[in-house]
């Protein structure tokens, strides 16, 4: 589970808060109320893949590709979701053996413990609540290749990334692994663990494949704002049980959490919007959703641990990141990653893995750090973790995208980008084009 380690209170009316996914109290049976809320917070974080994250990618490519972009991140949340039950938790979460890999004494979620040490949930329903987190992340990738990439080597690559980059680096952080346990490096609901593999990954994949036709000089403007505020929307609901199930009991952590989720959703929005009103000269639908995941990601991996004023500043940190960010992608290094996973989701998560290291000290309303750490100590631990899982999803991420792709081809031919991905690759359209 994820590393229980607790602080002294320091919020008032708020209980002592743990780390991530950890314990909240000891019990022999499962408490009820916790059970009840972890399960409504796994299908909130479901309907942020879908159709939360759908339509927000959906709403952002052009006409043709529309249906493609749903199928796409449909496919991956079920085939993670697959892979999950059957080694993935094991990996992740199973008994702690030399800090890297969990035992495989989970596969297939047989002979689970009628509840995990030290949680108020029976284990079924934790296990529930990972696999939710370990749907989403391949699937936020999808933005990064959009318009190009072949369904059956997205399908392929996610698998293998699953396995091989998410669930390790999952028990790294969150299982007992040695990022947490010998360095101390915290990530509340996955800014390390969800937002920098995904993000780091993501940009490394557009790399390999290459521009789409055009790009960067032809327009390739959203079919449909409307669909991605809807979508950003659903996002936006959708990470309060992303984050306030976090705490895995429903207790005044997760309203802490959920506070602090919103706050900084709304701060970054509001940013964005004065950033491109300075900018571009007029506030945009696309730049105020963008603005809310920059915040929401770049909160995530303190959310529990922060005071609301310190998540208004990481809203505005993470719009006043992201934008250039965006921008140095693009049209600097010329890199189309096509929705900016990594300018967005990665950067954001990443910020906000460091600023955790400053903002978790009492002094500045946060929980405190754990015995025998100082905010120098937290934040060494805090790069540290960032940097190697940085690292290893890039690493891991060229190779499995090389070696799948002697099998499979990782693009699709031109005549078939010309086309749009919903007819060339999957025989459909959602309205006729013009």
């Amino acid at each position: 589970m994820r590393k229980n380690i607790a602080w002294p209170l320091a919020f008032a009316g708020v209980s002592t808060p743990t780390l991530a996914h950890a314990a909240s109290a000891v019990s022999n049976q499962p408490n009820g109320a916790d059970t009840v809320w972890i399960l409504i917070s796994s299908a909130l974080v479901l309907m942020m893949c879908m159709p939360g994250l759908g339509l927000f990618y959906g709403g952002l490519v052009r006409a043709k590709n529309f249906l493609a972009v749903l199928v796409q991140v449909g496919a991956v949340a079920a085939i993670a979701s697959l892979l999950w039950i059957v080694c993935g938790y094991t990996i992740a979460f199973g008994t702690v053996t030399n800090g890297w890999f969990g035992a495989a004494n989970a596969l297939m979620l047989s002979g689970l413990p009628a509840m995990r040490a030290g949680l108020t949930l029976p284990e079924n329903a934790y296990a529930l609540f990972e696999m939710c987190f370990a749907a989403i992340t391949p699937a936020l990738m999808v933005g990064a290749w959009v318009d190009r990439a072949r369904f059956s080597w997205v399908i392929g690559f996610c698998a293998l990334w699953s396995l091989v980059v998410y669930a390790p680096v999952a028990h790294w952080i969150w299982g007992g692994g040695w990022l947490a346990t010998q360095w101390g490096t915290l990530d509340y609901a996955g800014g390390i663990v969800v937002h920098t593999t995904a993000g780091v990954s993501a940009l490394i994949v557009a790399i390999m494949l290459g521009k789409r036709q055009g790009f960067p000089k032809a327009l390739m403007l959203p079919h449909s704002p409307a669909l991605t505020m809807a979508g950003a929307g659903l996002l936006w609901v959708g990470w309060f049980g992303f984050n306030g199930g976090s705490a895995l009991a429903g207790n005044g952590t997760a309203v802490n959490a959920i506070i602090n989720t919103h706050i900084a959703a709304s701060a970054a929005a509001i940013s964005w919007l004065l950033i491109e009103r300075i900018t571009l000269g007029k506030p945009t639908s696309v730049g105020f959703a963008t603005g809310a995941i920059a915040g929401l990601a770049t909160v995530t991996p303190a959310a529990g641990f922060i005071a609301p004023g310190a998540a208004l500043l990481f809203g505005v940190v993470g719009a006043g990141i992201c934008f250039p960010m965006i921008l140095l992608v693009k049209h600097k290094w010329e890199i189309d990653d096509s929705l900016d996973v990594f300018a967005v989701h990665g950067v954001g998560g990443m910020a906000g893995s460091l600023l955790l290291g400053v903002f978790l000290s009492s002094g500045l309303g946060g929980v405190g750090y754990a015995e025998g750490m100082s905010g120098a100590r937290q934040l060494v631990a805090q790069l540290l973790g960032v940097s190697v899982v940085a690292l290893w999803s890039a690493v891991a991420t060229v190779a499995i995208g090389l070696s799948l792709a002697r099998v499979l081809p990782m693009r699709v031919s031109e005549d078939e980008e010309v086309d749009g991905l919903d007819l060339s690759s999957h025989g459909e359209r959602a309205w006729e084009l013009d």
